[in-house]
């Protein structure tokens, strides 16, 4: 089974297991196509996280695929700005793009299939084009033509004749099936050392940037030990930080402390205790969340219980807090695969904001994302920026086992709004009994810089409830993030047997393929 945000990326990670290959082949397929197919959120030029239940074992892995700094970078090149954050459209808010690595590391350790074998799909549609899918389309027009058209490289790669490609319309990218087609040949080294390292280095220095070809041959991702909770008996795995993981097991912790299941889910009173308990956890976020190899800051209190029930009791059924958290807005793609041996592999990819930083090298055609954004530009915060770290993340997957075994990998796109649309579609299946597509189909909501955004499927009695709470209520201008998931299906007696499940978010073009 595959759930992917896009068609082409979902066929795929299967053609991959029809071939054979892993739930880790099919999910490095599929990302490489989404890598192509879907430049507004995702590409080479980005990071990636996976999570992994191998053969059905509950010996859950992670992987960190997030970059770091270049070594030259320092907050002292930032004394005297009035700014907290680097620009998104900064060379110094692009660190190493830690994506390919990270594909890379997962085939090594669980696939089955060559690199050049699970990269030929994404290397054909670079090379002989796809059709441009309507969500894509809107978001090339909207938000890509504006903020490409400023940077040379960008523009010629993805602006073809000045224009962003309407819905329909086939797209051919020949400079990043090289790129590609240089990964499949040579691994590890076709991206991060030779032409392609050399072009994004230089490409980035011409625009004031601090990168070094060394700063990409030494990059690499790490496999990590997953930070681990559970919610009514489920539990529930996330990378640990610099991502933000943690926040979802908080809120999924202080949820626990109310009888969900005794509330309608589309009932102001659900959606007031997710948004009270969106804003309790994402201050504890703001304060601890950082590069653990930079920081000393433990967040052990995220997965306490008590320290949930304490935050629990702080929410008025009645009234809207009034504490407010920092907050962000991003673009990313999420995706589900499950093979015939039980793997499960849970894996998301960005380049951070919509069309990353807008900037992009000459020759190799890669699109590269500004996670340096992420960094803070106060030496006294655990986030600080500093040559070499990682800064905070927003790209969360999820894997969650039920009775000791593999259940759901899912995850739900959207920047800050990740964690909340994990907590809602995971009480969506625990508290509700919904089934995958159920849970990523329900609307959603999203307390967001204090103004509790409602998708168009919340009833009016329920804004109305909200509004009488003290919540600012306005209608979402576009769908709330967007979900994947697959779910195991055990069938009592059958000895963990059973079949896969997959739902796919409608707000997005994809769907969940199986076999």
């Amino acid at each position: 089974m595959a759930a992917c945000e896009h068609p082409l990326a979902a066929l795929a990670a299967i053609d991959m297991l029809r071939k054979g290959g892993t739930a880790a082949d099919g999910a490095i397929a599929a990302a490489a196509v989404l890598a192509v197919v879907e430049p507004m959120a995702t590409g080479v030029g980005g990071d990636a996280f996976c999570l992994v239940a191998p053969k059905g074992s509950p010996a859950v892995e992670g992987y960190n695929g997030s970059g770091r700094a270049p070594k030259a970078l320092s907050l002292a090149q930032f004394a005297g700005q009035t700014f907290t954050r680097i620009p998104q459209d900064s060379p110094h808010a692009v660190t190493i793009p830690g994506a390919v690595d990270c594909w890379l590391a997962l085939l090594a350790r669980h696939g089955r299939l060559d690199v050049a074998t699970v990269l030929e799909p994404a290397i054909a549609y670079a090379t002989d084009g796809f059709a441009v899918t309507p969500r894509v389309a809107y978001e090339w027009e909207v938000i890509g033509r504006p903020k490409i058209s400023r940077n040379a490289h960008a523009a010629r790669h993805w602006l073809p004749e000045g224009s962003a490609p309407r819905a329909g319309a086939m797209f051919r990218h020949p400079a990043l099936a090289r790129t590609l087609s240089e990964i499949a040949r040579h691994g590890r080294d076709g991206f991060y050392k030779g032409w392609v390292a050399e072009d994004m280095a230089a490409s980035l220095r011409a625009l004031g940037g601090m990168h070094e070809t060394t700063d990409f041959a030494g990059h690499t991702g790490n496999w990590v030990e997953p930070i681990r909770s559970t919610y009514r008996g489920v539990e529930v795995c996330e990378i640990p930080p610099n991502g933000q993981g943690v926040t979802t097991l908080l809120m999924l912790n202080i949820l626990e402390n109310f009888d969900l299941a005794g509330l309608p889910p589309l009932s102001a009173e659900r959606l007031h205790l997710e948004a009270e308990a969106t804003r309790l956890a994402f201050i504890e976020r703001g304060r601890w969340i950082a590069d653990p190899d930079h920081s000393n800051e433990s967040v052990a209190h995220f997965t306490d219980k008590a320290f949930a029930k304490s935050l629990a009791a702080q929410i008025d059924m009645t009234r809207a807090g009034t504490a407010t958290p920092a907050m962000r807005t991003s673009d990313t793609t999420y995706l589900a695969v499950a093979d015939a041996e039980g793997t499960m592999v849970s894996f998301i990819n960005s380049i951070y904001h919509g069309w990353g930083s807008g900037l992009a090298s000459d020759k190799s055609g890669v699109l590269f994302h500004d996670r340096g954004h992420g960094f803070l530009l106060d030496e006294r915060h655990p986030n600080a920026l500093k040559g070499g770290k990682r800064p905070f993340h927003t790209i969360i997957p999820a894997l969650a086992l039920k009775d000791d075994k593999p259940w759901l990998a899912f995850g739900v796109m959207g920047g800050d709004f990740q964690p909340v649309g994990q907590t809602h579609v995971l009480t969506n299946v625990v508290d509700y009994g919904m089934d995958a597509q159920e849970a990523v189909d329900c609307p959603r909501a999203f307390l967001f810089e204090e103004v509790l955004t409602v998708e168009d499927g919340i009833p009016a009695d329920a804004r109305a409830r909200l509004a009488a709470m003290g919540h600012t209520v306005k209608a979402a201008p576009e769908p709330l993030g967007g979900s994947q998931m697959v779910m195991r299906d055990f069938i009592e007696g059958s000895g963990g047997g059973g079949t896969w499940i997959g739902g796919s978010d409608p707000r997005k073009d994809g769907c969940a393929l199986g076999y």
